[in-house]
């Protein structure tokens, strides 16, 4: 229910499609199956000095999850982490670091996510050399189409809507403290990229699923700037049969934050 409240559903307190989520009267509540980016969250460790990462200058780059089970609501589970990608963009021109995380049923050893999650850390770069090569970018993702969407949705978030990610296990101060966010280049605190993340994953739930959790099977976006907690976020969506295409703008400001959507529902 806080990761669900934290990504701002319960904002119409008699909608049904939300309340599930948010509510255990009459019954307990559904997991969101985003929720997987947080569970079995390992901490800030690009953090400690001896990764070599500039920690103030970090950005999320993109973020994609394989479901190949519903998430459940209640349980133990857990996760394994692997560094499985650095790019060297070159000097002044940052790194990427991509990195799995699994998550299975403690009890099974069941699969139930494959999380892949990149960071562009923008004050690295440079570092590869003929000795110790980095690895090979990937390839570029697939556009999201061009012309007049589908769908348009607007989603309103709240001026404290980082705060209350944040209780979600992220602590990273660029989302709460002025005096961080102002080292980092930005004039006040910015929302986390998984907030956003989760705020497009929602609205293409009830776009596209009918608000059925289990009917989400894969969701990748790249984060391409960042968003201010207060602005409005519209969701513009292309479907393709099972598959939709989305990028995510704020209108204010006519910035897309987040591009290249890409996700699978079942039937």
């Amino acid at each position: 229910m806080r990761y669900a409240l934290a990504l701002g559903l319960g904002g119409d307190p008699t909608d049904a499609r939300q309340l599930q989520f948010v509510n255990d009267v009459p019954a307990a509540p559904s997991a969101l199956p985003t929720m997987a980016v947080v569970l079995g969250f390992p901490g800030s460790w690009m953090q400690d000095p001896a990764t070599g990462v500039d920690f103030a200058q970090i950005v999320h780059g993109e973020e994609q999850v394989v479901w190949h089970r519903p998430l459940p609501a209640a349980g133990t589970v857990r996760a394994r982490h692997r560094v499985t990608r650095i790019v060297d963009k070159g000097p002044g021109r940052g790194a990427t670091i991509t990195y799995d995380k699994t998550l299975h049923d403690a009890d099974s050893d069941a699969l139930i996510a494959t999380v892949t999650h990149t960071t562009f850390a923008r004050g690295n770069g440079g570092f590869a050399s003929t000795e110790a090569p980095g690895d090979a970018a990937p390839p570029p993702p697939v556009p999201v189409p061009t012309g007049e969407p589908e769908a348009i949705v607007d989603i309103p978030t709240l001026p404290q809507q980082a705060l209350l990610y944040r209780l979600c296990g992220d602590r990273n101060p660029l989302h709460s403290d002025p005096a961080t966010a102002r080292a980092a280049g930005f004039d006040r605190p910015i929302l986390h990229g998984l907030c956003t993340w989760g705020i497009a994953a929602h609205a293409l739930l009830a776009q596209c699923a009918g608000s059925d959790p289990t009917r989400l099977r894969s969701l990748y976006a790249r984060f391409s700037a960042p968003v201010f907690p207060g602005e409005t976020l519209r969701l513009e969506l292309f479907r393709q049969g099972s598959e939709v295409r989305f990028r995510v703008r704020v209108p204010a400001r006519d910035k897309v934050v987040l591009d290249h959507g890409h996700a699978v529902f079942a039937a």
